[in-house]
């Protein structure tokens, strides 16, 4: 076994892998393997030059990365866990290419396959499994992120046309899509749309420099006077349940993904206190530093127990929109608690991105504000728990 395979062996403290299927396990580890060989030699660089790898998709799309838990189209079909294992290795990587499968997959693609139409599905989602179309989710504005109800896009009716005026803003790939979910208000409600990025009035522009996600791309889109024919909109989705429902996938993606980043953190600390001599031993062998990396040992895996349940009720057709709140709120929470604990570990080495922790720690402190800010995480559970919405 080598160095690295026997710190890894540290991190499960309870037989987690007992749990696990020999296709689960064996999912994961070639996953593990993608990151470990094409994505960790590379990060640093693209993250300090602000740089989303595209040529990497297609070995994504050969990993079935794409859409990996949504059925026919051309999808690989897999499971919910299946698809939160390789969520929590590719954030082991770095967040922003995580970011990239939840943008294409869990919202772009799941917004078409949930809602689209039999000719949208067959138009778009084959292409996007395969890679060879990428896609983004309209739905966040300047002035409306945790409260969608208010955003001011509007969708209007123009003979058998739509058209679409406004302005989405930290919308993942936009510049680099093919294809966005547009979400808009109408007359009749919030409706969504499938809008070809080559559209006339279709404008996205990159938002930079940024401190965190620097490895992806967010962008501002602008909407003006954008016609679509009426075949454009998704014929499911009525009012914000539709968008939301993709939220949620997304949302459970993020419950695996940030142990990921929360154990590559930790792992770095290790091996790093085993190995840095201060007054005459390792900082391993210091009573403060075991503390530190069996707290952040523990949280790990009472994370990821609760991801592998949440997954568990997904697969069984069981898993309730609160309890996916639980695992956002939670794991995002211990996730950048540990990845700042191990940056701190490192001392003055930490702040270089020789070292992930202060990377993943930066990353993570967008991924705890998208798809649902703490505090409408703590909102949603305490309405679950008081019956009582106190959102206004």
């Amino acid at each position: 076994m080598t160095a690295a395979a026997l710190l890894e062996d540290t991190v499960d403290l309870v037989g987690i892998d007992s749990l696990l299927t020999e296709t689960e396990i064996s999912l994961r580890n070639e996953v593990r393997d993608f990151v470990n060989t094409t994505i960790k030699p590379n990060i640093a660089e693209w993250y300090e030059k602000a740089v989303f790898p595209l040529d990497i998709i297609p070995q994504m799309a050969k990993l079935g990365l794409l859409g990996m838990h949504l059925k026919g189209y051309g999808c690989p079909g897999r499971t919910a866990v299946e698809y939160g294992l390789a969520a929590l290795e590719l954030e082991a990587g770095d967040s922003g290419l995580r970011t990239f499968v939840s943008v294409q997959g869990s919202l772009a693609m799941s917004a078409i396959h949930k809602h689209g139409s039999e000719e949208q599905k067959n138009e778009w989602l084959p292409r996007m499994a395969a890679g060879d179309a990428i896609g983004c989710f309209g739905l966040t504005e300047p002035s409306a992120g945790s409260d969608p109800a208010s955003m001011t896009t509007f969708a209007r009716r123009d003979g058998t046309d739509w058209v679409i005026n406004g302005t989405k803003r930290w919308i993942g790939l936009a510049t680099v899509a093919q294809v966005a979910i547009i979400w808009a208000m109408t007359d009749d409600g919030i409706r969504g749309f499938v809008v070809p990025t080559d559209t006339p009035g279709f404008v996205a522009t990159l938002i930079e420099p940024k401190l965190s996600m620097r490895a992806s791309i967010q962008c501002e889109i602008e909407l003006t006077e954008l016609r679509l024919p009426d075949s454009a909109m998704l014929p499911k989705a009525r009012g914000l349940r539709g968008p939301f429902e993709c939220l949620n996938e997304a949302r459970y993606g993020i419950v695996w993904g940030v142990m990921g980043a929360a154990r590559d953190s930790y792992l770095t600390a290790l091996a790093f206190s085993k190995e840095r001599m201060q007054f005459g031993k390792p900082l391993a062998g210091y009573q403060l530093t075991q503390q530190k990396l069996v707290n952040m040992a523990l949280e790990i895996n009472k994370g990821t127990l609760l991801a592998l349940q949440l997954g568990r009720l997904k697969d069984a057709g069981t898993l309730a929109p609160h309890q996916i709140s639980v695992g956002k709120l939670n794991n995002c929470r211990e996730a950048i608690a540990i990845c700042r604990e191990a940056r701190a570990m490192l001392g003055g080495n930490g702040i270089t991105l020789d070292y992930s922790p202060m990377r993943h720690a930066n990353n993570l402190e967008s991924v705890r504000t998208y798809e649902g800010t703490d505090e409408v995480h703590t909102l949603i559970l305490g309405q679950h728990i008081t019956g009582i919405a106190a959102f206004r």
